[in-house]
């Protein structure tokens, strides 16, 4: 009986250890052990490890949804073995920004790299006029809007459609990645009002492309030091990124693709990247991050041999918590039945918060939401397959949940 008593006392110590743990940086991975991807690779998230100034993200690089064919594209995905570092502690950087370059600028939360708008080739390969990546890599992108690059690092430039439900406007958007400045990058809806709860509306770039007709000058009004091509069907305004132009005001978002705003994850508010989109979910200029980092980016963070890190041993490994009971402002709740045909019913208890609710495959994608403040709520799940979901839910607090259920 005291044997029994004492691995109790164990399990509830270590449950209520990781039940405090609010960190959306540290919570928000998608860990699905077992499950497989590209060429029966491991995928998403395989650990989450963390210490007080920097959390590790190991991964394959290789994302749970079906991804490819690459029209035009030789390479290959493989299992990139990453390990990444994202500081705990981000802020602003002072004076100039960093420009984002090629290769990662950023993860997904399902362990993917994030790229930005550039591809790796410039007009007459001076390094000045760069190509967007969009119109001249577009073709090759599959119904993910991915593709691998040549060291097979698969890889998204644009809005990563697969890993979350973009046609969803009613609900802010969750966080689906993280800049390697440690700030937050959501999908591609937000709250009006940048300081409260509020409507939530599609966030818009600030860019827009110039009224050029000759390349001989850059959007800050200086003399090129190598022109472009006119500008002509081979080549629009848009194949390079020197194409467009800031304006304030133009767009809810910043030069950076972000702003400043309270979010269901930090309601006292926090520096968030978005991804860009327009009305029919189509990539808009600059797309992610960029095209410089808002944040201080710690040194190592990018570059080539990036993204190899070793885990300290003082790092505590996150297991996210995969059970029918938590604790939300001292009132637990329940999800039942389970397993379930036609839907799953959360009860909040005697709970008074606003709760978030998603559905999310094994592949890692969202498929479902809706927020709450009632004291019961249903998630319909008949028009889904038989297998096992993630139900995630997250309180105005922050504290998040997740239960496997099976789906008969």
């Amino acid at each position: 009986m005291k044997k029994f008593s004492l691995s109790l006392l164990m399990f509830l110590s270590l449950f209520n250890l990781q039940a405090q743990i609010t960190d959306p940086l540290i919570t928000s991975w998608i860990q699905t052990p077992g499950v497989t991807g590209y060429s029966g690779l491991a995928a998403n998230v395989q650990a989450v490890n963390y210490t007080t100034t920097d959390v590790y993200v190991t991964c394959t690089c290789i994302p749970g949804y079906d991804i490819g064919p690459w029209t035009g594209n030789p390479n290959i995905p493989i299992n990139e073995n990453f390990c990444f570092k994202i500081t705990r502690t981000p802020n602003e950087k002072t004076g100039n920004k960093t420009a984002t370059g090629g290769g990662h600028v950023g993860v997904w939360t399902n362990g993917v790299s994030i790229f930005n708008s550039l591809d790796a080739m410039s007009y007459n390969n001076a390094g000045v006029w760069h190509q967007d990546a969009l119109p001249n890599e577009g073709a090759s992108f599959d119904d993910c809007l991915g593709h691998p690059a040549p060291n097979g690092e698969y890889h998204h430039h644009v809005n990563p459609t697969c890993l979350y439900d973009d046609q969803n406007s009613t609900v802010h958007s969750p966080i689906i990645g993280w800049s390697f400045d440690g700030f937050p990058v959501y999908g591609a809806y937000g709250y009006l009002d940048p300081s409260q709860p509020s409507t939530i509306v599609r966030m818009t770039s600030g860019y827009r492309k110039r009224s050029i007709t000759t390349r001989t000058t850059l959007p800050n009004g200086s003399t090129a030091s190598s022109a472009g091509p006119a500008v002509s069907a081979q080549y629009p305004l848009g194949k390079y990124v020197e194409d467009y132009e800031y304006v304030q005001g133009l767009g809810s978002l910043d030069p950076y693709n972000g702003r400043w705003c309270v979010t269901p994850d930090y309601p006292d508010s926090i520096y968030a990247y978005f991804v860009t989109i327009d009305s029919n979910q189509v990539p808009v200029y600059p797309y992610t991050i960029g095209p410089s980092y808002f944040g201080v980016i710690p040194q190592g963070a990018v570059g080539p041999q990036s993204g190899h890190n070793t885990i300290p041993g003082t790092a505590v490994t996150y297991t996210p918590v995969a059970t029918g009971l938590y604790e939300f402002s001292t009132e637990g709740f329940s999800t039942y039945p389970n397993p379930a045909v036609d839907f799953i019913t959360i009860d909040f208890g005697n709970a008074t918060s606003k709760h978030r609710i998603q559905l999310i495959d094994m592949s890692g994608r969202q498929i479902a939401s809706l927020t709450s403040s009632e004291k019961t709520a249903q998630l319909y799940m008949s028009e889904f397959a038989s297998g096992i979901y993630l139900v995630k839910i997250s309180d105005e607090d922050g504290k998040t949940m997740q239960q496997k259920i099976l789906k008969q």
